[in-house]
């Protein structure tokens, strides 16, 4: 099977993500930052930034994904260190389900881009 087969026969995946929110996100605010004072002034570059060195931190051991996602991911997963649960084709965004469904069990990924802001995940099942 090539990848894109793979994705296609595949019924569902479990994730988790840590992601950064910046002017551009489709809802510039979060549980971290309710009013935007600080997304609305964070541009893309500067969350890429940001969750590079995230990436670092976590390859290099220095601290857990779902500790880091629990304590900086402006998602509201990060309650549950960035864990979304189960979910097949057409209930993400289609660049953060492409991403999702292209790992291996255990993969990170780099940085994926959608509409909520820039994010890394991590295949869990």
């Amino acid at each position: 099977f090539t990848t894109r087969e793979t994705t296609l026969t595949m019924s569902e995946v479990r994730a988790s993500h840590l992601l950064v929110k910046h002017q551009g996100s489709r809802r510039p605010a979060s549980w971290r930052d309710p009013d935007g004072a600080v997304i609305t002034k964070r541009s893309k570059a500067a969350a890429l930034d940001e969750l590079e060195a995230y990436r670092e931190q976590i390859e290099s051991g220095a601290v857990t994904f779902a500790d880091l996602a629990a304590k900086v991911s402006d998602c509201s997963s990060a309650k549950h260190g960035g864990d979304l649960g189960f979910f097949g084709p057409g209930k993400m965004q289609k660049a953060f389900e492409d991403g999702a469904f292209a790992l291996q069990v255990g993969e990170m990924s780099g940085v994926i881009d959608s509409d909520s802001g820039v994010h890394i995940i991590l295949r869990t099942a």
